[in-house]
């Protein structure tokens, strides 16, 4: 775990910052340094033979940006879009593309020892979370499923 060290030489837990959506009624987290921006919904051009998670490209000031409805990527029904619903574009692995959510929530600082790692067995596959975020200053809810942009 990253340590921070003060003058006095004491260890400080490191908090990590992240952007938090909602996709229905429930709040997830990426890292905010992945995020490159927060746009409105525009038009989507179709691109034919992608898989049905793909939406199409966009074309975000002269470059193209492929667009991934994370509702579909996750398995969860298709719902009509609000004023709300916007597009995380993130850049992973090198590559930016753009995430549709139903809406963005804020940013949370969560300390490293807060993000526990998810194990669910062998059958299913956690690689893309990063981890389940504990933050405190929630006293409704304070869970939040952390997802690693960096994983397909």
């Amino acid at each position: 775990m990253p340590q921070r060290t003060s003058t006095v030489g004491q260890q400080q837990p490191v908090d990590e910052k992240f952007l938090t959506f909602f996709l229905d009624d429930e709040e997830y987290g990426f890292e905010i340094l992945k995020i490159q921006e927060i746009i409105g919904m525009m038009s989507i051009t179709p691109v034919p033979r992608t898989p049905p998670f793909v939406q199409g490209v966009i074309n975000l000031r002269g470059k193209v940006i492929p667009i991934i409805d994370l509702r579909l990527k996750f398995a969860m029904p298709a719902v009509v879009q609000t004023e709300a619903t916007c597009i995380i574009v993130v850049r992973a692995q090198g590559v930016a593309m753009g995430l549709v959510v139903d809406k963005v929530s804020e940013v949370l600082d969560i300390a490293t020892e807060d993000i526990d790692v998810l194990s669910c067995g062998a059958a299913v596959n956690t690689d893309y979370i990063l981890g389940i975020g504990k933050a405190a200053k929630c006293l409704d809810k304070n869970i939040y499923i952390c997802y690693d942009i960096n994983l397909d």
